[in-house]
């Protein structure tokens, strides 16, 4: 099992960094504001004027160290990886499946499985604490909404008319998702999903930390030496990593629409952190931004009993476990994918 490393976040525009000997040196301005040795750090992640050495990023790669570069507010740019871990074969044995669509279907019902179950939980989760804050009729129905879409994938289904499962459950869980919002509904109401760019302040923090949490399943992908960008839902696409997608579909409503909703629900981010820009996109401040980036760094250290392993992990390493498990599927090691399915 991996260990559970940190993420160094930078988000201090015109910061440098550079190698110190086994450390990484942040540098602004020239003052020394942070320096911490490679070993304890498992990826980094550069928003927006952050510079970085050559000479840190060859020692990141030798170290096993991503470095992803984001604009200041969130959209990935572009990611530095050292060598490809793991062997030749398990990538090529990816690559034969993924072009399987029988396996195909199969893994993406694992996928969906684990997605819309874990959006039902999201739900109910919200029935069993805020009953008498939001309209329990509407939400109870989408829940028995999403218990039959998870009825029909139990069928034999070609992918795309998976993916016609997977719309309608997506349409059924953010048709309520504002009924989750107890607090500051003037200042955070949501209406629709929308992205590229968020055009709400819901919105904005939902493609927030799905970007965040893209880089930690990627960063996992790769670690187990599987490749992130050809999957089994998420069909080939230039630049696109669609194992990636693939996999954190799964921990999208468990690990960032729960984050949003407490981040909101408990006003540890309030509607003024956001500005919106002439071009109509909703962004966030730096303090803001700040106090996201804090936000999942802590939920990631929570613990939980894993599902299908029976033993307690964090939330952290569970995108280890997840690329693990995937791993041994594929090599037939194990006859399914277990998908985490919270509970």
């Amino acid at each position: 099992m991996k260990k559970h490393l940190n993420t160094l976040f930078v988000t201090t525009q015109g910061a440098y960094l550079s190698k110190e000997g086994e450390t990484i040196l942040v540098r602004v301005e020239k003052e020394t504001r942070l320096q911490v040795p490679v070993h304890t750090i498992g990826g980094i992640v550069c928003f927006g004027n952050v510079m970085v050495s050559p000479f840190l990023m060859g020692f990141c790669a030798e170290n096993g160290v991503g470095i992803s570069f984001l604009t200041e507010y969130g959209r990935f740019l572009a990611r530095v990886q050292g060598p490809v871990s793991g062997n030749v074969l398990l990538r090529r044995q990816q690559y034969r499946l993924a072009d399987d669509m029988a396996f195909s279907a199969v893994m993406a019902k694992a996928i969906l499985t684990g997605k819309i179950a874990n959006c039902r939980s999201v739900l109910q989760r919200a029935l069993r604490d805020h009953t008498e804050k939001l309209d329990a009729t509407e939400v109870e129905a989408a829940s028995a909404g999403l218990f039959r879409s998870l009825q029909a994938l139990n069928a034999e289904t070609p992918l795309d008319r998976l993916r016609g499962v997977e719309g309608d459950a997506a349409h059924t869980y953010f048709s309520v998702f504002d009924h989750l919002i107890v607090v500051q509904k003037e200042g955070f109401s949501f209406q629709e999903r929308n992205r590229r760019p968020p055009l709400d302040t819901v919105n904005c923090l939902l493609s927030f930390i799905y970007t965040l949490l893209m880089h930690d399943v990627r960063s996992a992908l790769e670690t187990v030496g599987l490749d992130p960008a050809v999957g089994f839902l998420h069909r080939d696409r230039p630049g696109r990593p669609g194992l990636a997608l693939d996999l954190m579909e799964e921990f999208r409503p468990f690990l960032a629409d729960r984050l949003v909703l407490s981040l909101i629900n408990r006003q540890q981010v309030k509607d003024k952190g956001f500005k919106k820009m002439e071009s109509g996109a909703v962004m966030m401040n730096d303090e803001t931004r700040k106090t996201v980036l804090v936000a999942y760094q802590e939920r990631k250290q929570e613990e939980i009993m894993h599902p299908f392993l029976e033993e307690k992990a964090t939330i952290g390493i569970l995108f280890f476990i997840q690329a693990l498990l995937l791993a041994r599927h594929l090599r037939g090691d194990l006859d399914g994918y277990p998908a985490f399915i919270w509970k």
